[in-house]
């Protein structure tokens, strides 16, 4: 695992620049053109290629090597900054939409390239384990973007901005360029260990065709989940500036700070619990999970004081980072042929949520309250993770066990072996 956590630092360091990107474009977009509706235009266009790039994106790592795939991703987006950065004034504004394409279409397929590759590069019995350190990684990096964001911005200025961004990027792909990694499952060239191979293929057909439905179900409650997340997003700012009109930014890194916390300690707990009973949680704690979640944000925007608001923050990202892992981990049990094409599903669907959040919790917020709007959104999320768990009770099911692994070192080698 120790590789891996230089994986998890490469991966974190780029998630910095993307999260400091997200917030350094959009100001620099509205300066640059003077104009909301262009601000608007830019996250349209990105999100938008983030939803396309999901299909894309599941189909490339099915294919071809997902290692190249994500340097290749990261030094896109590294070139893509530098070019605006080294491009006269006057065409910076027609470049800012190329980059928005870029961004959204190469962090969208680094990230699907990443989880597939995730049971190959550790094993599978690790993954939960892999799947925490990836999510605290990827949480407090979004902390520092946006809490760094502002400073570089106002003390260094946009170029300074984007040249961190690029340099980022190119720290990541340098990091996983030098990494002895192996992304995707070894084939069996001299047609051995027949046994073992049927007793897979057999477990494959009957996980793919009782899970399907379950599947589709835990990708679309992940869509509304993505509404639930834009709609706090959105009111998050409002709502801080209703407590502390003269301190609006208050309560948003209280919360934002509260939440890494939680995700911290799902990632703790989790890996812990998992390691201790050798079971990983399932479909029921996914749900359960998401529950706890959705309530969670609700509770945040009720008005209580900040210590019991704080304490909700925490349980969020708390269930917010535990329900992450449990369902990256479960889609995970896919076999390596399949697993790019269900992870490429899902950032699509997850992406579509989000984008389509946005513009609704947007306009909602023009009438209703953010308790109103968020309770809306998390609330629907509830009910369907509600009618998940009743499916689940009522159809007892149990998730066949896949066929016994091999000892690491024999036909699913470690990152060890990788070296040589």
């Amino acid at each position: 695992m120790r590789y891996f956590r230089l994986l998890v630092l490469g991966n974190g360091i780029s998630a910095y620049g993307s999260y400091l990107n997200m917030v350094a474009l959009n100001v620099f977009v509205y300066d640059a053109t003077g104009s909301a509706l262009a601000a608007g235009l830019f996250m349209a266009v990105r999100l938008a290629t983030s939803v396309v790039s999901g299909w894309v994106s599941g189909r490339l790592v099915s294919v071809h090597d997902r290692k190249r795939l994500m340097v290749g991703a990261d030094l896109c987006q590294a070139v893509a900054l530098l070019s605006l950065l080294l491009a006269p004034d006057g065409t910076r504004p027609g470049l800012l939409y190329v980059l928005a394409v870029v961004t959204g279409g190469c962090s969208t397929l680094s990230q699907v390239a990443l989880r597939s590759s995730i049971p190959e590069i550790v094993g599978a019995e690790h993954r939960v384990r892999a799947n925490g350190l990836l999510v605290t990684g990827r949480s407090l990096a979004m902390i520092a973007g946006f809490a760094s964001s502002g400073v570089v911005v106002a003390e260094l200025g946009y170029s300074a901005a984007f040249a961190l961004d690029a340099g980022t990027f190119l720290v990541s792909a340098t990091v996983l360029s030098l990494l002895p990694v192996r992304t995707r499952a070894a084939t069996d060239a001299a047609g051995g260990n027949s046994a073992k191979d049927s007793g897979a293929a057999r477990w494959t057909a009957r996980m793919l065709l009782g899970t399907a439905p379950l599947l589709m179900a835990m990708i679309a409650i992940r869509a509304v989940d993505g509404l639930g997340s834009s709609s706090h997003n959105v009111a998050l700012p409002i709502y801080s500036s209703s407590l502390d009109p003269d301190h609006p930014a208050t309560f948003i890194s209280q919360f934002w700070a509260t939440w890494a916390i939680g995700n911290i300690v799902a990632q703790q707990v989790i890996g812990r619990v998992t390691k201790k009973t050798g079971r990983t949680p399932g479909e029921r704690a996914f749900a359960l999970g998401a529950c706890v979640m959705s309530a969670g944000f609700i509770v945040v925007f009720s008005g209580l004081p900040t210590v019991p608001a704080v304490i909700a923050a925490l349980v969020a990202g708390a269930a917010d980072g535990f329900t992450e892992i449990v369902y990256v981990s479960r889609l995970q049990t896919a076999p390596d042929d399949q697993r790019g094409r269900l992870f490429g599903l899902t950032a699509s669907a997850e992406n579509t949520g989000f984008g389509l959040g946005m513009l609704v919790s947007g306009a909602l917020l023009e009438t209703f309250s953010p308790l109103q709007v968020v309770a809306a959104f998390h609330g629907l999320a509830i009910a369907l993770c509600a009618a998940l768990l009743l499916w689940l009770v009522s159809r007892g099911r149990t998730t066949p066990a896949p066929p016994a692994a091999e000892p690491a070192g024999r036909d699913t080698p470690t990152m060890t072996e990788e070296r040589g």
